[in-house]
Parts: structure tokens; sequence; C-alpha cells
């Protein structure tokens, strides 16, 4: 059993995210260690990037359980209009809204929320072109979130919905969601679809 003193380390300790393209290019930021939030790797997200470059500049996007934000974050340094970053952990959500006053952006903008409790009533004008998950592993969550996004009205037509998962566990998403690209990386996929 951990003692009360290494607890209190846990609680302090903190990650580390790199940005690796864009404005803000190689700044480094920090956020809390939390349940294991783990940032998307850098090799992972060039791909993405490269993936979704020819729709960002100026799109509206959503980075649902956002974590360290790594993302959303990588989308405002591309040209993305904006982000709304959505995460349940109220210690990653202030670090991520302390992130973006860090980088001077008002593009930002943090929900402190369950993600299917937002998703089911989104308070939100701009339509989506860019949905990023990286949801908890092995949480059964991604099909859930996948039906109640499509329903949501969010998505903008042919928006780009981009999901990390579990490489054994394919998501099940809605019939009208294609999928248009898929790589692995060792226990980690992810795939990109589109909203035909």
């Amino acid at each position: 059993m951990a003692s009360h003193s290494q607890r209190r380390n846990r609680r302090n300790e903190q990650g580390q995210v790199r940005l690796i393209g864009g404005d803000w290019r190689r700044r480094t930021l920090s956020f809390p260690v939390v349940d294991g939030v783990r940032p998307t790797p850098d090799r992972v997200r060039e791909t993405l990037f490269n993936w979704v470059m020819p729709f960002l500049a100026g799109s509206h996007c959503l980075d649902l359980f956002s974590g360290s934000g790594a993302l959303g974050l990588e989308a405002l340094s591309r040209g993305a209009a904006s982000v709304t970053f959505v995460e349940h952990s109220p210690r990653l959500a202030s670090a991520l809204s302390q992130n973006l006053s860090t980088l001077n952006t008002r593009s930002g903008y943090v929900v402190n929320q369950d993600v299917l409790k937002w998703l089911r009533a989104p308070e939100f004008q701009e339509s989506v072109r860019i949905v990023l998950m990286d949801p908890p592993f092995r949480a059964d969550l991604i099909d859930p979130v996948c039906s109640t996004l499509a329903a949501s009205g969010l998505l903008a037509d042919n928006a780009r919905i981009y999901i990390e998962h579990e490489s054994e566990h394919a998501p099940s998403v809605p019939p009208e969601w294609a999928l248009v690209r898929r790589k692995q990386a060792g226990q980690v996929a992810y795939s990109l679809f589109e909203v035909t």
C-alpha cells in the first residue's frame, strides 16, 4: 500500500507534451499525471496531421477526452480556427486552460464535463469539421460516444473523425461514417473516418 507521501508525490507528478508542428513547434507544456494519461506519441500525431492537413485550416475542432491536450493543441498550432477541449478530470481541464493562457490564444475552449453528457446537450454554435478522440482504453466508451456524436447535430458535411483505439477492437461506427485511413503502432490503432 502506498504511503501518504508517495500518494502526494504522485498527485504532484507532472507529464510533458511537446508540440511538433505549426506556430508553436517545439513548445513544451506540462500537465498533471492523472489516471495514466499519456500524450499521443509524436510519430502518430505526425501521421494524423498529415491525414487532416487539407481540411484543418479555419476548421472548428473537438478534442474529446482531451487529457494532456496534445491533439487539440497541435491542431491549433497548425491553423485550426478553434478547438473545444472536453475533459472530465478537473485537474487536467485546469492545466489545459493554463496552457492555453501560456500560449496566449483565445481559440481554445475547455469544458470540464463527462464527454457523453456534454455530447447529449452541447453548448456549441459552429459545425465541427474535425473530431479528435483518444478515450481511455478498455473503457467501452468509443461505440456509445460515436453514436451520440452522430446524433448530436455537431458534425459538418464531410467531417473527419479521428479515433485512437485498442488494436484488437475496431470501433463500431454509424453507417454513414466511411473508414478513410487506419494504421497500427503496437497495441494502439488509429483510424480516420469521413462522414459521407
